[in-house]
């Protein structure tokens, strides 16, 4: 259609875009608490240019930068969360250990950098071209364990939307066909009676042998589900540290995963039922509190052909004998054990075929904004084929010269895509048919009204 001429927005901003992925690198933050990598974020878009908006779905975290005139309007995602417990010396071969602060274990700075560089070269082919449509640039908190997308769109965030563009950071470079798992998260309580474990142990009712007879039972449960659901929990209330002292208090954090929502639901109503009942083998008090929930991928395939088109005509970067020296040593040292592990080749960093659709046993609130509007995704390859997600590995290549190359790159190709949907009426049309077949009566918010996204806060920050 052109010449890309516009992508050399991103060229010129270089080192400005890695600095700001290496500010979020440094500065890593949990889940609706992300106030200095947003405030980094929408100083950005200031400067160059966007009209923001903050506060998005009564989010505090969550903002908008828009920029252009009328349709299509072209959505372009980003992220910025850490994860706890991964905090990590950039660049090391080997963990730190023994610190428990949160990280960058699953590429979020790099996310967000890349998204903001795409964003701005779209800016820069709209000032080209006035009125030939609108980009607008999402700051998407809390997507590691808070679903802040699934808020978002639950609150017609995206409702405006005629399509949404994101990438990921990954160990291949690649459109991303594959579909996620629709995830509840749920807090559990027991109320029990403590008690003198010693001398008066029938006087008291435990609410930690309720969990522990509730993961049991859940246990038991996994033999009769389908294949591709996942059950995970986490206890995060054992009811203190005295073991003379029966527990009166005890809570249980489930995470329940199937491919569809409707499966989900049906999975969080049997496990609620295992709940009450191990509340009355123990005589205790169950209840529960619904944390968050994130929707399915839907996929849609003529825009993910376009992105592939996209990226067989703008050729990733070639990694450097560094940035191979390095993941050669690290490969060695620390992802050994990993079966996609390459020693020879530790840098995937060429263009994947086109995959068929297949399904995966991630989750992501990505799927929220799928069945809003037509969405599609690409992966490039920012770390060492075989790195382990959430994982200290991932930590470590976050501020890697491959890295930072490989996200502008993910800008370029978004970009590039963003101003093909503004130029392709005939491509959007079939996008849109697509969109209408797969979502049929249309998106049904899995988070209920009533829940606020500060109960997953909460949840996330240990409070």
């Amino acid at each position: 259609m052109d010449n890309y001429e516009y992508l050399s927005a991103i060229d010129e901003r270089k080192d400005w875009l890695d600095g700001i992925a290496d500010y979020l690198w440094d500065h890593p933050e949990l889940a609706f608490r992300e106030y200095k990598s947003a405030e980094c974020l929408c100083a950005a878009l200031r400067q160059e240019g966007f009209e923001v908006e903050t506060g998005l779905a009564g989010i505090e975290t969550a903002f908008s930068g828009r920029f252009g005139s009328g349709k299509p309007v072209v959505g372009i995602l980003g992220e910025f969360d850490a994860l706890n417990g991964l905090c990590q010396t950039a660049g090391a071969l080997e963990p730190d250990g023994g610190s428990r602060t949160p990280g960058q274990g699953c590429g979020h700075n790099l996310l967000g950098m890349g998204s903001l560089a795409a964003a701005i070269a779209v800016k820069r082919y709209l000032e080209a071209h006035p009125g030939a449509g609108t980009v607008i640039y999402y700051g998407c908190p809390g997507e590691e364990g808070g679903s802040g997308k699934g808020f978002m769109a639950r609150d017609g965030v995206f409702d405006g939307l005629d399509a949404a563009l994101c990438w990921h950071p990954g160990d291949t470079t690649a459109v991303r066909t594959h579909l996620s798992l629709a995830n509840y998260q749920i807090l559990y309580r027991f109320e029990g009676k403590p008690s003198h474990a010693g001398a008066a142990p029938e006087m008291g009712r435990s609410a930690l042998d309720a969990v522990e007879l509730m993961n049991v039972g859940v246990n038991f449960l996994r033999e009769h589900m389908i294949s591709d659901a996942r059950i995970h929990y986490a206890i995060i209330d054992a009811g203190g540290n005295s073991p003379n002292v029966v527990q009166g208090h005890a809570e249980v954090l489930y995470l329940i995963r199937a491919p569809e929502n409707s499966q989900v639901e049906a999975l969080y109503g049997r496990v609620c039922r295992i709940a009450q009942g191990a509340a009355l083998m123990t005589e205790t008090k169950e209840s529960h509190e619904f944390i968050k929930a994130c929707s399915n991928v839907v996929p849609n395939e003529p825009m993910q052909r376009m992105l592939y088109d996209k990226m067989t005509q703008i050729a990733p970067p070639s990694p450097t004998e560094e940035d191979l020296a390095f993941c050669r040593q690290l490969t060695e040292r620390a992802l050994s054990d990993s079966p996609k592990a390459d020693p020879e080749n530790p840098i995937h960093w060429a263009l994947q075929p086109y995959a068929p659709e297949a399904q995966k046993t991630g989750s992501t609130d990505v799927g929220d904004v799928s069945w809003v509007c037509p969405t599609a995704q690409i992966s490039t390859a920012t770390l060492a084929v075989g790195t382990p997600g959430h994982s200290w590995q991932v930590t470590t290549q976050g501020k890697m010269h491959l890295a930072h190359e490989m996200t502008r790159y993910a800008g370029k190709i978004l970009a590039a895509g963003a101003v093909e949907l503004m130029n392709d009426p005939d491509l959007l049309e079939r996008i849109r048919q697509d969109f209408r077949a797969r979502v049929g009566k249309g998106y049904v918010p899995p988070i209920p009204r009533e829940v606020h996204y500060s109960a997953a806060a909460a949840v996330l920050q240990g409070k």
